[in-house]
């Protein structure tokens, strides 16, 4: 069987992992794949790790799992967290042999299209697009709650991420993805996702 893959991407707080949740199709986090803090050579912002920066992230890692799981139907990727911001673990990924869609999400999804198409693997993308306050504050309460940074990190990542949005988009789209409303990605997904905070 031929699997697709369907890379889903947007700004920080957008919907991303709520909508791809939702659908109850395999899914792959992409986020799982960040480098460990004590990781030689991280970009670095104020002193701390830079985590929006593409150099944070194992790409490569990434993609050969999402190449195993398209082929074979199972993969094996990191259980990352994100409030110790280093990898606890592992954990095995598997899917119905009828499956022939996958998902996967991440802040990181545009640097994954261009990888995944030198892979040869048959993928396309979407990027959630909505309003830059919204997705901002959707992400500040996400964060909170979550206790994922302390809270001035978040304050400053957050307003950083905020005027940064745009070019995102415009990235994304010269990458190759097509921009898509929230309830349009849950359409074409076919999810019945909340519209409320999410990555």
């Amino acid at each position: 069987m031929q699997r697709r893959l369907v890379l889903v991407a947007g700004p920080s707080g957008s919907g991303k992992s709520r909508v791809v949740l939702a659908s109850g199709l395999p899914q792959v986090r992409l986020d799982d794949f960040y480098h460990d803090h004590d990781h030689p050579g991280l970009p670095q912002t104020l002193g701390i790790p830079d985590w929006d920066h593409p150099a944070t992230w194992n790409g490569e890692a990434a993609v050969a799992a999402l190449a195993e799981l398209l082929a074979t139907g199972r993969t094996d990727t990191p259980d990352y967290s994100i409030p110790e911001s280093c990898k606890v673990g592992d954990k095995e990924l598997t899917i119905p042999d009828d499956a022939d869609l996958v998902l996967a999400e991440g802040i990181f999804a545009i640097e994954a299209l261009p990888l995944a198409r030198e892979a040869g693997l048959d993928v396309t993308g979407i990027f959630i697009d909505r309003p830059g306050a919204l997705v901002a504050w959707y992400r500040f309460r996400r964060d909170l709650k979550q206790k994922r940074k302390p809270p001035w990190v978040l304050v400053r990542r957050g307003l950083a991420l905020w005027r940064a949005q745009g070019a995102l988009k415009r990235k994304a789209l010269a990458a190759g993805f097509e921009p898509v409303g929230y309830a349009e990605a849950e359409a074409m997904l076919g999810t019945g996702a909340s519209d409320t905070v999410d990555t």
